[in-house]
């Protein structure tokens, strides 16, 4: 029997935009990627779940026809001093994909998280 080829789902979502790259398991090789307006006309619609469910589906083919089997998914928001949870085509690319037939291992929240670094933008007082 043939090896399995698994790869890695980096997932970015924002509350303006989903971006979906795959990439290989040590993430040197980028296999397919794809954005919210690849997908759909109007800029509002980057960010909804239909267009995440859509993207994921034409990126689940594309990586079949590469011969992956299933991908590790890591989920990012914007983070740092921005907001720190996803938007909403994180969740729905991800049951997309498993509805695709793709086997999903392990599910990673990569945010990236301020250690003290500069402060958080606040509204001005007069």
């Amino acid at each position: 029997m043939a090896t399995e080829k698994w790869g890695v789902a980096h997932i970015f979502s924002s509350y303006n935009n989903t971006l979906i790259t795959i990439t290989d398991v040590t993430g040197a090789e980028t296999i397919a990627k794809i954005s919210g307006g690849m997908v759909t006309k109007s800029a509002r619609d980057e960010s909804s779940p239909y267009t995440a469910m859509q993207m994921a589906n034409e990126i689940a083919d594309k990586i079949r026809d590469k011969g992956l089997i299933g991908v590790h998914i890591k989920v990012r928001a914007p983070g740092g001093n921005n907001h720190r949870s996803p938007g909403p085509g994180a969740q729905a690319a991800i049951r997309a994909f498993a509805r695709a037939g793709i086997k999903i291992g392990r599910i990673e929240d990569v945010t990236p998280i301020p250690h003290d670094g500069t402060w958080v933008k606040k509204g001005r007082r007069v």
